[in-house]
């Protein structure tokens, strides 16, 4: 329970006014800990509640029953798992000195949630920012139907595959759990280690970041090409001439140029600038809630590095702050759920 963070107070009672030894007892209440545990379970409470509030919005207000509203709802639900599965045992593990005295079978139920609602939300994250990439990028092409085909297909993709990198552990693959050592952990086998951090984090960190990447570049060039568009016609001679016995007139008509001049965004651009800016506050959370934990994952099965506790906890904790973040900033940069949710309280009242 972050041991090396302590600020204790040694609290001496005495029996009967003796300071015998045979009477003494030491109670030892780390201010820091009792703190820092309590932000946690507030950090879970909120997490949950947030998430939940997200999916109900979702399936009361009929017009979020579509894309791109079904990806959140699959984001969402990874994310109340997290909440509700993975981080109440998680507080219990912290409480507990990080040692697992609650048997193999709930070791392996935990890991296997952790694994599987972890690496859900972030396909989930990774699968939105594909989505208003080509909505972006595409729009003529990613039709709606289209767009629907593809997200479910992303959807059932993203929880396949975290229940392979999951599960594998269960067949096999490593332990995850030492009754000796009243350890539980994700199995430290090189192999699974490689296989896990890779298919849960630096894939999708990768497509992530390539996704923004090409998202700036159109966006970039978008802003660079929207000038004073120009249509000039070839210059057109017409003549006009009387009969031959008189004078002759001529008369020449050249065309003009027409010159079109948009002064501000049209609604189109101003819609893909904020999505733009929410995908990039997503990923950019994503990856400094992530990272740090899933260096620490890579190296320490792999070189033998003893990384202290308290810094595991602090790496795994601010992983799974990532599910509290998501539905947060989804929804700031979304003013139809900001009117859903204010018409859900008004409501209630």
């Amino acid at each position: 329970m972050l041991p090396d963070l302590r600020m204790e107070w040694n609290i001496t009672v005495t029996a009967n006014g003796s300071a015998g030894s045979d009477h003494l007892s030491k109670h030892r209440i780390s201010v820091f800990s009792v703190l820092i545990l309590t932000l946690l379970a507030m950090l879970v409470i909120a997490t949950f509640l947030w998430n939940v509030l997200v999916l109900v919005t979702i399936l009361r207000v009929r017009t979020f029953h579509r894309v791109p509203h079904n990806l959140v709802a699959s984001m969402a639900i990874s994310d109340v798992m997290v909440a509700a599965l993975v981080m109440p045992l998680s507080l219990v593990h912290e409480l507990n000195d990080r040692r697992w005295r609650l048997g193999r079978v709930l070791c392996h139920i935990w890991i296997s949630f952790d694994v599987l609602c972890c690496t859900a939300s972030i396909w989930n994250v990774t699968a939105i920012a594909l989505d208003r990439y080509w909505s972006i990028t595409r729009h003529l092409e990613y039709t709606l139907k289209t767009r629907k085909r593809i997200s479910n297909i992303m959807i059932l993709l993203t929880w396949l595959l975290s229940a392979v990198i999951s599960l594998s552990p269960l067949f096999g693959w490593g332990e995850t759990y030492s009754e000796v050592n009243e350890e539980c952990k994700v199995s430290q086998e090189p192999s699974y280690t490689i296989f896990s951090t890779f298919g849960a984090f630096y894939l999708p960190l990768c497509v992530v970041l390539f996704v923004y990447w090409k998202i700036y570049k159109a966006a970039k060039f978008r802003i660079g090409s929207k000038k004073t568009n120009t249509i000039t016609p070839m210059p057109e001679v017409i003549e006009v001439k009387e009969a031959s016995n008189q004078p002759q007139m001529v008369f020449t008509v050249r065309h003009a140029t027409v010159t079109f001049q948009t002064d501000g965004d049209t609604w189109r651009e101003q819609k893909e600038k904020r999505a733009a800016l929410m995908v990039g506050i997503l990923i950019g959370v994503f990856v400094l809630c992530w990272i740090p934990f899933f260096i620490t994952e890579l190296i320490n099965p792999l070189c033998s590095c003893d990384i202290p506790p308290i810094w595991k906890s602090i790496f795994l904790w601010l992983g799974y702050s990532n599910s509290f973040f998501n539905p947060l900033i989804y929804t700031a940069f979304n003013k139809n759920y900001n009117n859903a949710f204010r018409n859900l309280f008004s409501r209630q009242r």
